[in-house]
């Protein structure tokens, strides 16, 4: 069955929208469509990298109804499809969020402002990473800082993965599955991983530890862009080596984008917005998050998408039960749960 656009997207931005949709990645693309088709109008912000982490992935398998298609492909699809339901998308970024007043003030890095009756964050995070140019050059091209999203292209082929964590740990065990070799660098003698994932690490046959290192640089061919190896750097005696790997995965953590929310919204787990167990709804009534944001665990792009639904239907029935487009600012603390 074919549904008709719900709504014509605005030219302009508004001044006031029922549901503000910050980011757009695939939690946030999902939020405006649901929100769509609910006639809610919403209008959905873009932020510094639309389309979110998927514009920086190459292959992507694991999305569903798709065997392989290119992460910004993606993204332009799932764009339009938003687009095509009437939400009002724009290119911009919201650099402060008031959710002390009703309806929420969000202002833009435009000058310009826009006021909302209820907000889905669905900011996303970033991958930590090392900052070396070498890095940088080849991401997307070998180096990579998710071993879930990747790891299927390197069957038979031996990776490198920085990192002591849980993450790193974590990561190296999933590539076991399909890499012929592993090697975990750690800047130090020991680990920061929990003990029964170290036992597994260590016990593994397909797995190689090299203590005291550092990654210098990323070594690889330039046409085509391909990772062959990497530099390693001792940290207490600078003596150097060259790995050979056809890939490397930096796991040294993610950093959740809530700086905007950071000092208004409850947080957990080294600032990921929390969430109301089974829903989307935050600490404060009305606004809602979704996707990479909230999600310190499975971290994936069809995760974030199902979220995204989520944030759209939780912040509907919030709207259905308080009504409160054209209200005039008001304290938080006189808006019920």
């Amino acid at each position: 069955m074919s549904h008709a656009p719900v709504d014509s997207a605005p030219a302009t931005l508004p001044s006031h929208t029922r549901v503000l949709i910050v980011g757009s990645g695939p939690a946030g693309y999902t939020a405006a469509v649901y929100a769509s088709r609910a006639m809610l109008s919403p209008v959905l912000i873009q932020g510094m990298q639309p389309g979110g982490q998927l514009t920086i992935t190459t292959e992507v398998e694991n999305w569903p109804g798709e065997t392989e298609i290119q992460g910004p492909d993606l993204m332009v699809k799932m764009e339009a499809h938003a687009k095509a339901m009437g939400a009002g998308i724009f290119i911009d970024t919201v650099t402060k969020l008031d959710l002390q007043v009703r309806p929420f003030v969000a202002e833009l890095d435009s000058g310009a402002k826009i006021t909302a009756d209820a907000v889905i964050l669905a900011t996303g995070a970033q991958a930590r990473w090392l900052g070396l140019d070498s890095e940088e050059k080849f991401k997307g091209f070998g180096v990579s800082a998710c071993a879930t999203c990747d790891g299927f292209f390197y069957r038979g082929r031996e990776v490198v993965v920085l990192g002591g964590g849980n993450t790193a740990v974590e990561e190296a065990l999933f590539l076991t599955n399909f890499a012929s070799k592993v090697t975990l660098v750690h800047r130090r003698d020991s680990l920061r991983a929990e003990k029964i994932l170290q036992d597994r690490l260590f016990k593994h046959p397909k797995v190689e530890i090299i203590w005291d290192h550092e990654m210098a640089e990323v070594q690889g061919t330039e046409a085509p862009l391909g990772v062959t190896g990497v530099r390693l750097r001792n940290v207490k005696t600078g003596a150097e080596q060259v790995v050979g790997a056809d890939g490397v995965f930096v796991a040294i953590g993610h950093a959740p984008s809530s700086e905007l929310v950071k000092d208004q919204l409850e947080l957990h787990h080294g600032g990921y917005v929390k969430v109301e167990a089974g829903t989307t709804r935050t600490s404060i009534p009305g606004v809602f998050a979704a996707g990479d944001l909230t999600d310190h665990v499975y971290r994936q792009a069809v995760t974030s998408a199902g979220m995204g639904c989520m944030a759209a239907l939780d912040a509907e029935r919030y709207l259905a039960e308080h009504h409160m487009a054209g209200a005039p600012n008001v304290d938080v603390a006189e808006i019920p749960a």
